[in-house]
């Protein structure tokens, strides 16, 4: 149950190789580098946002409990 060896590393790296191909993981690397580098232009955006400002025209309703005579 230890660490793994240097074997299982290859083993492992060779099944990844010939699931995906030579050409596919830089692919799918530079997919995963596009997803990030998104991810942290959007929370960027989202901290530089203002609120909006509030509409000083908005209404509230008043409830008044009726009285009972």
């Amino acid at each position: 149950m230890g660490s793994f060896s240097v074997w299982h590393w290859l083993i492992v790296l060779v099944i990844v190789l010939v699931l995906f191909g030579r050409g596919k993981i830089p692919e799918l690397m530079g997919d995963v580098a596009k997803g990030i580098k998104s991810f942290k232009k959007g929370m960027s955006d989202e901290d530089q946002t203002t609120p909006p400002p509030a509409d000083v025209n908005a209404k509230t309703v008043d409830h008044k409990a009726d009285e009972i005579k």
